[in-house]
C-alpha cells in the first residue's frame, strides 16, 4: 500500500518524509512508525511530543545522523541517501541543545568552521562572520572572545550563526533553548522569529514544550510514543480542533488562552460597539448603552473615538458631545494578540477593548463574548 504524506497545504516542499520508520536493535517497538509528512519551504515546523515519541530521532534522520530503517526522505527534492553525508550536511544547518561550540576556538573561528572546511577564502569568510554576528544581534566585540566568556544566551546565538554560516536552505534545531532560563528563552524565541523574517530558511525545531511549539511553529507536528504522528497542522488548527484525546490532553487545559495568543482583532468580525456620534441626544445614547448591556457610552467625533461617559451624566445635556469623557484603558491595534486584549478587557472599567487603526480611527470594540465567539 502506498503511503500518502501529510501535505503542507500549498507551496514548495523543502522536506518530504514518506513511510519513514526507525527500529533500533533490541527494541520491541519502532522509534518512528510509518511517518509521512511535508515541510513547506521557508516555514518553521515544530516537532513536539512526550519523551520517547521519536521527534529527535526523526530530526536526526533528516541529516543522516541516524539512518532510517525504511521509507524515503527528500531534502530540496533529493533523496538523502543518494548524497554523501558530508554533501547533504552542507545543505543543512544544525543547532543542538548543548550548542557544541569548540571551547579552544574564538567565536569568530567557531562561526567560520564550515566555510573554512568548504575552502572559502579568508576575505569571504571574514565578511560572512561579520554579517552573521550582526544578523543574530551580537556586538562584533564578541568575535575575539572564547565560548566560556559568553552567557548561555550569547552562546546559543553563536550556535545559530555557525549553523547559518554556509547559508544552508534548511536549519534543524534540537531543543535549542531548553538549557537557558525562561526569560532568556523567551527572548531567544522572539529573536528566532525576527531572524526568520530576514533569512527565510526552512526550519524544523524539536521541543518538548507545547507553548514553544505554538509560538514558533507555522505548523506543529505532534507525536505520540513510537513516533506516531497524531496531528499535523497550523497551531490554531490543533488548538481549535484536536484530532483525538491524546492531542487534547497534551495541549493542556488552557487551549483557549493559547489560541488567543495566536489570534488578533483582525481575525474577528468587529462591530462599532457601544458608541454614538457627538451630536447624538442623551436618549439615543441611553438606548444604545441599554442595547449593549452597559451603563456608559463611547462618543465619536467623526471616525475618532473621543472617549466614554456614564449615561447618568448625560441627562441634563442637549448633545452627548458636551459631556466630559474618560479615555478607554484598553486601546489596541489590529495586530495585538487577543490574549493581551483579554488582559486589557478584564482590567478595564468598561469591560471592552477599543480597536484603533494606524491613523487612530475607531475600528470597533471587543467584549469577552466576542473573544469567546472568536475561538469557537
Amino acid at each position: 500500500m502506498s503511503v500518502q504524506p501529510v501535505t503542507s497545504g500549498g507551496g514548495d516542499v523543502a522536506i518530504r518524509l514518506t513511510g519513514v520508520e526507525k527500529r533500533f536493535e533490541g527494541s520491541a517497538i519502532p522509534a518512528v512508525t510509518d511517518l509521512s509528512l511535508e515541510v513547506p519551504e521557508g516555514s518553521i515546523v515544530a516537532f513536539v511530543g512526550p519523551s520517547g515519541c521519536g521527534k529527535t530521532t526523526t530530526l536526526k534522520m533528516i541529516n543522516r545522523l541516524i539512518e532510517p530503517t525504511a521509507g524515503e526522505i527528500h531534502v530540496e527534492g533529493t533523496e538523502i541517501r543518494s548524497l554523501p553525508k558530508h554533501e547533504l550536511r552542507r545543505r543543512i544547518g544544525y543547532v543542538i541543545q548543548q550548542i557544541g561550540l569548540f571551547p579552544h576556538l574564538t567565536i569568530a573561528a567557531n562561526v567560520a568552521t564550515v566555510p573554512r572546511l568548504l575552502g572559502w577564502d579568508k576575505k569571504r569568510i571574514n565578511a560572512r562572520v561579520d554579517e552573521l554576528v550582526d544578523i543574530v544581534g551580537l556586538d562584533p566585540e564578541v568575535l575575539d572572545r572564547y565560548p566560556s566568556e559568553l552567557s548561555g544566551g550569547q552562546q546559543q546565538r553563536i550556535g545559530v550563526a555557525r549553523a547559518l554560516a554556509a547559508d544552508p536552505p534548511v536549519l534543524l534545531m534540537d531543543e535549542p533553548y531548553s538549557a537557558v532560563d525562561p526569560i532568556v528563552r523567551a527572548r531567544l524565541q522572539d529573536e528566532l522569529l525576527a531572524l526568520q523574517q530576514r533569512v527565510h530558511k526552512t526550519i524544523v525545531i524539536v521541543t518538548h514544550d507545547i507553548d514553544e511549539a505554538v509560538k514558533l511553529g507555522d505548523r506543529v507536528a505532534l507525536f505520540n510514543v513510537g513516533g506516531i504522528l497524531e496531528q499535523y497542522g497550523a497551531p490554531a488548527e490543533l488548538l481549535s480542533g484536536p484530532a483525538n484525546g491524546f492531542v487534547e490532553e497534551f495541549l493542556g487545559n488552557e487551549r483557549g488562552l493559547k489560541l488567543l495568543s495566536l489570534l488578533t482583532p483582525a481575525d474577528l468580525d468587529l462591530s462599532p460597539g457601544c458608541v454614538v456620534p457627538a451630536d447624538a441626544r442623551p436618549l439615543e445614547a441611553e438606548q444604545v448603552a441599554k442595547a449593549n448591556g452597559f451603563d456608559w457610552v463611547g462618543i465619536l467625533d467623526g471616525d475618532r473615538l473621543r472617549g466614554w461617559a456614564w449615561v447618568d451624566d448625560l441627562t441634563e445635556l442637549t448633545r452627548v458631545g458636551d459631556a466630559p469623557t474618560r479615555l478607554f484603558r484598553a486601546a489596541v491595534s489590529t495586530t495585538t494578540p487577543l490574549r493581551q486584549v483579554l488582559d486589557g478587557i478584564v482590567n478595564s472599567r468598561t469591560r471592552v477593548a477599543v480597536v484603533l487603526g494606524d491613523d487612530q480611527r475607531h475600528l470597533g470594540m471587543i467584549t469577552i463574548d466576542d473573544l469567546a465567539e472568536g475561538i469557537q
